[in-house]
């Protein structure tokens, strides 16, 4: 479990790198590593930059409100298509 419980759309900065961006995922794995994905803004040109699995611990929260997107349907409400 996520001793820092970083609430999804938040923005965060890795304290050993300084990359920053908005939390956008979260994992846990067997060996108890938890990490959040980061996703950094859109560069000046358009182009997406890859996000980063970075540890929990290394993580600061930054100012602001977190980011939420509304959806009526997930993907898990979808079903597969039929070929």
């Amino acid at each position: 479990m996520a001793a820092q419980n970083i609430q999804f759309g938040l923005k965060v900065k890795d304290k050993i790198t300084g990359f920053t961006g908005t939390v956008t995922g979260f994992t846990t794995y067997i060996t108890g590593c938890s990490q959040y994905l980061v996703q950094p803004p859109v560069k000046k040109e358009g182009d997406f930059t890859e996000g980063r699995w970075i540890d929990e611990d290394r993580l600061e929260q930054q100012d602001g409100e977190a980011i939420s997107l509304k959806r009526k349907i997930n993907g898990a409400d979808i079903p597969a298509p039929i070929r």
